[in-house]
């Protein structure tokens, strides 16, 4: 199985959690980790499994306002000028039905704070005719930098592994 992850960051919270969703998938696949300024000179991906994440900023996607103002709160050089929601307006629609998963980050308090990337990238891939192949996942960061909450990267990893496990199996099993 092949698959790719892409993923918007700015703070490094997103690019982690990318990393963690990778180990967790390569068991199962053959994976590649790209970030969205990459992602969007290449070509879209040939791949049985799309995993597709990033921030939440303003309760959903960010936007070039919302990133040009989290790029201001750090010292590492970020990319602004694209992010996944301008991925995946650019984006033709999938060749075949390619599964996906999405996945975000977002401010663990206040915990009522409703919005979410992972649903709005997900509602995106269904239009583009991706196939979802699990729910949204939210991982949670200590206030809007960062860091990630204790046990978030292996909670990521774990997610993976199950999404990897499953389609791994829908694969095999159409084969």
């Amino acid at each position: 199985m092949r698959a790719q992850v892409i993923y918007e960051s700015i703070f490094g919270n997103t690019a982690a959690i990318a990393e963690a969703i990778a180990d967790g998938l390569r068991e199962y696949a053959q994976v590649e980790v790209t970030d969205v300024a990459t992602a969007a000179e290449s070509p879209v991906p040939s791949v049985d499994l799309l995993v597709v994440g990033g921030p939440t900023h303003a309760f959903g996607l960010s936007r070039a306002r919302t990133r040009a103002d989290a790029a201001a709160q750090t010292e590492h050089p970020a990319a602004v000028d694209i992010g996944i929601r301008e991925w995946l307006d650019d984006a033709p629609p999938a060749a075949q039905a390619t599964r996906c998963a999405t996945f975000a980050t977002k401010a663990a308090t206040p915990k009522w704070l409703p919005g979410s990337a992972a649903r709005g990238a997900g509602k995106r891939l269904r239009r583009l005719g991706y196939d979802l192949a699990e729910g949204p996942a939210d991982f949670l960061v200590d206030g809007v930098k960062g860091p990630l909450l204790p046990g978030e990267l292996e909670r990521a990893r774990a997610w993976a592994q199950h999404l990897a496990h499953n389609e791994f199996d829908r694969l095999t099993r159409r084969v």
